[in-house]
């Protein structure tokens, strides 16, 4: 006997009582599946009603293949036994759904049927309440358990919670175990980690205490080192506040007017940006409406193949009508033609017998037998011919039919052509009007791209002549140390002079004017190496050039002039050279300023605006140093004007 668990599960049942209230109660139903194969193979469907708060609360119901066939025919059911138990249940988990609404559409009622509820029959309806009644779909006659059953239902349950404590008993010693050995490992992992931070602490605080010293050491010793070094920064930096003022003015200027320029390019370039986002604007909105009429067009071409289909399956049926037509006029039309030929050759044949009847009434005895011969074949000539005359009927019927059939699928296919080429033609348009759109659209795209390249190029050829003025700067710091040094040397050689004049006439002669002229050279080469740096760099144009050779032919008189006034004091020192003169190479005799092709305006370049007021700054510079110096000289009549110190 095997047996198989379908449903168990807990079900809210109305309990009604006879005299008393109605009652909602939780009733757990378990529904299972029996079957014997000992001495005849058989299914019973069991079902039983529990509840899970009173152990003595009873209600067993066992149906067989047999009791179910009655109860098919009482209730009136459509299904078979097999589909049953699955159709109950779903019925039972509709109830279940239900429950928690306040009208609930499907309900499961337990009704006893006699005075004592204990022993008698009770019905387990289910009922599905519309708003016009209450349809029972299923009533089940449920018998409450003995004293037997009620006993063997409880040892089942104690057998089952047994098992189960068994079961739990044996889990809570694993989790036992398992926990007791997880917390000997902890402790033990704990007591190490506790020994290891204690470790840890005492190796911090040692080191933290070492640290704490050696860096309260160290800031005694930096404060003492900045409270010294402090008083020698603020005197130059007082000196470089006063250098660094004047030279922000000079730059703010500068700074300004490019900003200026700026502006009035960016004003520009902005008005041009935005004029192609109109138009990128106008083209898009274009394109958009070209495209919903490119999806209405579609739309269209779709809707009338969809017609064609229709109005050629309309132009099937009525074509068939018309052919059925025309066979049956066709058939009427011959029908009566054959019947005017038989009327007109029935009247020539009564002509002919009324004439020839009197001729033939002596001759009729001898040729009776001649016309019963003749008309025999007349039937049978008659029969020939009428079926000849049908088959005639019917292919000229369906030579009518084919010819009418071709003229309208012509007709139609004219339609539908030219209905085609017109849509062919506006898709076309459409479709140029398309790419035009597009081409635009990538022409302005690429117009934009070389905007931005030409700013690309711009910023980048901005930072290269900030970079440049950068090492020009640099050099012209040097030279200027270069020359502070040269005159150092001379301010101390007039002193020198001055104190001893009785040795003026040879000291003079030999060793003050020699070291300036070994040191101008020098200087010269260096002036000649930044003027090819310079013109390889893209200097700005010729203009700003000659604004720094005059700033520098400025200094030059200048330091002409106190070189005159040197002369006048010292009468006696003839064969004197002149510092400031041309600076030229001895070797090669050649000029090393710069030559005419540098001072040209390239079309490629970018004018530097910052370098000639940065070479005038430095030229300003240089004044100021040459101010100071006082060594006696005179230009010479023969001397080149170079291109640093014009003439």
């Amino acid at each position: 006997m095997a047996t198989e668990s379908l449903f168990s599960q807990l079900v809210p049942v109305q309990v009604k009582g006879q005299g008393c209230e109605e009652r909602r109660i939780n009733v757990r139903v378990s529904i299972e599946l029996q079957s014997t194969t000992n001495p005849i193979h058989r299914k019973d469907l069991v079902v039983r009603l529990t509840e899970d708060s009173d152990p003595f609360f009873l209600y067993n119901l066992v149906i067989s293949e047999e009791d179910f066939q009655s109860l098919k025919l009482q209730q009136s059911l459509l299904v078979d036994f097999s589909a049953f138990p699955q159709r109950f249940i779903d019925l039972l988990r509709h109830c279940i759904q239900e429950q928690n609404k306040d009208i609930p559409r499907f309900l499961l009622q337990l009704v006893p049927s006699g005075s004592n509820l204990d022993y008698c029959p009770s019905l387990l309806n289910v009922v599905e309440t519309n708003p016009f009644k209450h349809l029972t779909h299923l009533s089940l006659k449920f018998l409450p358990g003995n004293d037997a059953e009620v006993k063997k239902f409880l040892a089942t349950c104690l057998k089952c919670v047994k098992q189960e404590k068994l079961l739990l008993e044996q889990k809570l010693s694993k989790t036992e175990e398992d926990l007791t050995r997880q917390l000997t490992y902890t402790q033990q992992s704990l007591s190490e980690k506790s020994r290891e931070l204690d470790k840890l602490r005492n190796e911090w605080t040692s080191k933290i205490a070492a640290l704490t010293n050696k860096h309260t050491q160290e800031l005694t010793n930096e404060k003492e080192k900045t409270l010294q070094a402090q008083a020698q920064y603020q005197q130059q930096n007082e000196q470089q506040k006063r250098e660094l003022e004047s030279l922000h003015q000079k730059t703010v200027q500068q700074l300004q007017n490019r900003l200026k320029e700026l502006e009035v390019a960016n004003k520009d370039l902005m008005e041009r940006r935005y004029k192609g986002d109109s138009t990128v604007r106008e083209l898009k909105s274009k394109l958009s409406g070209i495209e919903d009429e490119c999806q209405r067009t579609k739309q269209e071409v779709i809707s009338l193949r969809r017609e064609n289909t229709t109005l050629d399956a309309e132009c099937h049926e009525k074509e068939k009508q018309i052919n059925q037509l025309q066979t049956r006029v066709a058939v009427l039309e011959q029908e009566i033609k054959d019947k005017e030929q038989l009327v007109t050759r029935t009247k020539e044949v009564l002509a002919a017998t009324q004439e020839q009847k009197a001729n033939l009434e002596e001759n009729t005895e001898k040729k009776q037998i001649q016309i019963g011969k003749l008309e025999a074949t007349l039937k049978s000539l008659s029969t020939e011919l009428l079926k000849a005359n049908e088959i005639i009927k019917k292919l000229q019927g369906d030579v009518k039919t084919l010819m009418s059939k071709l003229k309208l699928k012509n007709t139609v296919t004219i339609q539908q052509e030219k209905l085609l080429a017109e849509k062919e033609e506006k898709l076309q348009k459409e479709q140029k009007e398309l790419q035009e759109a597009e081409c635009s659209l990538r022409e302005k795209e690429q117009e934009v791209c070389k905007l931005q390249e030409q700013l690309e190029t711009t910023v980048q050829k901005l930072e290269e002549s900030k970079h440049l003025l950068k090492t020009n700067e640099n050099v012209i710091t040097w030279l200027n140390k270069q020359l502070n040094e040269i005159q150092m040397t001379k301010k101390q050689e007039v002193l020198a002079s001055s104190t001893s004049p009785s040795n003026t006439t040879s000291r003079t002669g030999s060793s003050p004017h020699s070291m300036v002229d070994s040191r101008i050279p020098f200087l010269s080469s260096g002036l000649g190496y930044l003027s090819p740096l310079l013109a390889f760099q893209n200097l700005p144009d010729a203009a700003s050039v000659k604004s720094t050779n005059q700033q520098a032919s400025g200094a030059k008189v200048q330091f002409n002039m106190h070189l005159s006034e040197t002369n006048r004091c010292s009468d006696t020192q003839p064969g004197i050279p002149v510092l400031m003169s041309h600076p030229t190479n001895k070797e090669n005799g050649e000029n090393l300023g710069l030559e005419a092709k540098y001072l040209k305006k390239r079309e490629d370049s970018i004018p530097l605006r910052g370098l000639s007021q940065n070479t005038s700054h430095n030229t300003g510079h240089q004044k100021t140093v040459l101010k100071n110096t006082q060594i006696p000289s005179k230009p010479p009549a023969s001397s080149r004007p170079s291109a640093y110190f014009p003439g």
